[in-house]
């Protein structure tokens, strides 16, 4: 099977898929799903020509899953392995929510020598937490509940929570009833640990300082109804502090709109990969 062997401490084994031929697009997924999320788009990218590497965060999807490691510096470690390992050149790094961060940690601890575009979709950067110097944040304690609540029963948690992930009502259809389940599947079974450490990454990591070492060309996309990742704390002035990027807004999207506006997602990814 396919794994690379990530070399930060402790050391794990992540697991990956390479499918297609053509510039390589690495897909980093959200949490707390895994490398499955991407489905519709790695079906569309390599039918328009690309080479898409889709990797298991380490805690999730087939990857291990080690007692430690969950913060931003180790997941750039991850990535950077992934991309020396393959022998990378001319990517584009893809991070959805939790997985912009490590587009961004990665460009600012690597920089871009194998990278050459970006794209940041629904993505948590720049910085999420309310502080003194970013009083439009979330309060921290948000963060500290969702950990308490993981902790409490972890697999009830995600009932509520991909209800805001998707903006779900039963019987809506979009998703199906069937694509909300898939998704609770896939997040209960990754680490425990990892779930709830991993909250503690997103929600408290500043970003800030990365974004602003980003030179190359970076598409933002994000839904202005999202209720996980507000657009007015993190799509929008992560566009603001990264240089020339382009900023797509989906109108009526939500958080998980890889899976509501796919079809509209895609079509802004292969655009701005041919452009």
């Amino acid at each position: 099977m396919p794994f690379v062997t990530a070399t930060a401490a402790p050391s794990t084994e992540i697991y990956y898929e390479d499918q297609g031929q053509g510039q390589p697009v690495v897909l980093i997924h959200g949490w707390p799903l895994s490398r499955r999320m991407w489905e519709g788009q790695i079906t569309a990218l390599v039918a328009a020509g690309y080479r898409c590497i889709a990797y298991d965060r380490r805690g999730f999807g087939q990857s291990g899953q080690p007692m430690g490691g969950y913060d931003y510096d180790t997941f750039a470690s991850d990535l950077n392995d992934v991309l020396v390992a393959l022998g990378l050149r001319e990517a584009v790094l893809a991070g959805f929510s939790m997985g912009g961060g490590e587009v961004a940690r990665y460009i600012g601890s690597y920089g871009t020598e194998r990278i050459a575009k970006a794209i940041l979709i629904s993505a948590v950067p720049p910085f999420l937490s309310q502080t003194a110097d970013n009083p439009d944040g979330v309060p921290a304690k948000i963060f500290d509940d969702m950990v308490a609540a993981i902790i409490e029963d972890r697999v009830a948690f995600f009932e509520g929570f991909f209800k805001d992930f998707f903006n779900w009502k039963p019987g809506s259809g979009t998703p199906s009833d069937d694509v909300v389940a898939y998704s609770k599947a896939i997040a209960w079974m990754a680490s425990p640990l990892g779930t709830r450490h991993c909250v503690v990454a997103f929600g408290k990591t500043d970003f800030r300082a990365d974004l602003a070492q980003i030179s190359i060309p970076t598409l933002v996309v994000h839904g202005d109804h999202d209720k996980t990742v507000p657009f007015e704390v993190s799509g929008k002035r992560a566009a603001a502090l990264i240089a020339g990027s382009r900023l797509e807004v989906i109108k009526g999207a939500p958080h998980g709109l890889t899976a509501t506006h796919g079809d509209q997602l895609n079509a802004l990814m292969l655009d701005f990969l041919q452009g």
